[in-house]
């Protein structure tokens, strides 16, 4: 049995309809009591259906009207609330005063004991005249998931200490008509209906009706005493009932208030969700309804969640097009700011430039003559320069002749000069030089190298 979260009781009138929210659990606190006039329908925030219902479940009941329900007493052996439910199907044909195809039905099973027998309420309704009512109800906004008879919960809060007679006529929802309860030794034994017409005489009515009644009980066994009249009623209903009462059975009546609207609701909603007698065989909402109320529910979650989907999505894109605007918005006051700087950086490029080449032109304005020096330092006396050169600002060349017991003194020369230094810094690198080469003939030997300079500035 699922735990709910709440319970809306709706009782469903011409003129005013009203709806009780409880607190499914505890004392049943009411939450809340809704009054509708006319065809309004009930605020959807109070009985819709949302995600909320998976961890805040809610259950909708709605009252039958009393003219559409017929109440029968029986007792069977005790036994299991389904095989109750198999026992009373068996007797429909006898307990209904219509067809068996033709109605809905559900019991109740009174919590009294009668040794080995339970007494059983039969709750009886025409199944056009519900799916009448619910189609009524659906043009209220109230998809319904049970529906009840409040005069169970009446009958259930008279406290019988003694044998009688029960009348009331609120549970009927009629001043011209009322249900009538007869408890003896403690238990209910008949539960029934007496009409008046609202022409004629209503005292000979309710008479020659209160004594079919007792001759039934009579016949049955179970009125075995004279019983006691009880009077459920207040205000001017209680004023026209108790005169006819007293006349049609020339005895005291005694007066028993009845249950406030609230308070019955609140016992209702007490038993709906309380209670494990449910069977879908016997219920009073037609299962097709049940089901297509799901379907509905169903259908309304994914519309719900796809128009959720839908409305974040939007914001998504909304928030992406702000977003790109903004951007756009930037870069334009970037670009803006580029190409106000445009001149002056091609111009700062281009100074870059000259820079660079006055500085190399600075570096190397003296390279040769130091090029010179050092070779005319480290040039052995045995050795003949016949020609030098600097080649691009960048490569020292030098040819020359010598003899060939000079030979280690040329390999000596090309080593000095490839490891001098000027201000303390290398002169020249082996990237890009050339290695010492010669050749002999006779007694001469003519030799060249290159040197390629470091690319690095010199200090100043």
């Amino acid at each position: 049995m699922p735990r709910w979260n709440s319970c809306n009781i709706f009782q469903l009138a011409p003129d005013l309809s009203r709806l009780w929210q409880f607190e499914a659990k505890g004392n049943f606190k009411l939450n809340r009591e809704v009054r509708v006039a006319g065809d309004l329908p009930l605020p959807s925030k109070l009985v819709a259906k949302s995600w909320s219902f998976f961890w805040q479940p809610k259950l909708n009941v709605a009252w039958l009207p009393p003219e559409n329900v017929f109440l029968r007493v029986i007792e069977v052996p005790r036994s299991t609330f389904e095989e109750t439910v198999s026992m009373v199907e068996l007797q429909l044909e006898k307990l209904s005063p219509m067809p068996v195809t033709q109605i809905v039905w559900t019991i109740r099973v009174l919590p009294q004991e009668t040794g080995d027998l339970q007494t059983v309420i039969v709750v009886i309704a025409g199944r056009a005249a519900v799916e009448g009512f619910l189609g009524k109800l659906e043009g209220k906004n109230f998809l319904a998931d049970r529906l009840e008879a409040p005069a169970l919960d009446q009958l259930e809060a008279i406290s019988a200490t003694e044998s009688g007679a029960w009348i009331c006529p609120a549970a009927t929802g009629s001043t011209n008509a009322a249900l009538v309860a007869w408890w003896y030794g403690g238990v209910l034994r008949n539960v029934s209906f007496i009409f008046l017409r609202p022409e004629g005489d209503q005292t000979a009515d309710l008479k020659d009706q209160l004594a079919q009644l007792t001759w039934a009980g009579d016949l049955e066994g179970w009125l075995n005493a004279k019983p006691t009249w009880h009077l459920v009623a207040e205000g001017a209903t209680a004023a026209q009932w108790e005169a006819l009462l007293q006349k049609a059975v020339e005895e005291p009546v005694k007066m028993v208030p009845p249950l406030s609207g609230a308070d019955l609701a609140a016992r209702t909603a007490r038993r709906v969700t309380q209670s494990p007698q449910t069977s879908p065989a016997a219920a009073l909402l037609p299962v097709e309804f049940s089901n297509r109320y799901r379907e509905q529910f169903r259908d309304r979650l994914w519309l719900h969640g796809l128009y959720t989907a839908g409305v974040v999505y939007l914001i998504f894109v909304a928030f992406y097009f702000s977003m790109v605007q903004f951007r756009g918005y930037q870069y334009g006051k970037v670009q803006q700011q580029v190409d106000g700087l445009a001149d002056t950086y091609t111009n700062a490029l281009q100074l870059q430039s000259k820079y660079a080449v006055l500085q190399a032109r600075e570096n190397l304005k003296f390279a040769a003559l130091d090029c010179w020096k050092l070779t005319a330092d480290y040039l052995p006396p045995g050795l003949t320069l016949q020609r030098f050169g600097f080649g691009e600002g960048q490569t020292l060349t030098l040819y020359g002749t010598t003899t060939p017991d000079q030979l280690d003194a040329l390999d000596k020369f090309n080593t000095s000069l490839l490891k001098a230094k000027l201000d303390g810094h290398p002169m020249f690198t082996l990237t890009g030089s050339e290695p010492l080469s010669y050749h002999i003939y006779q007694n001469n030997v003519d030799w060249n190298f290159s040197l390629q300079l470091e690319q690095g500035e010199k200090p100043e």
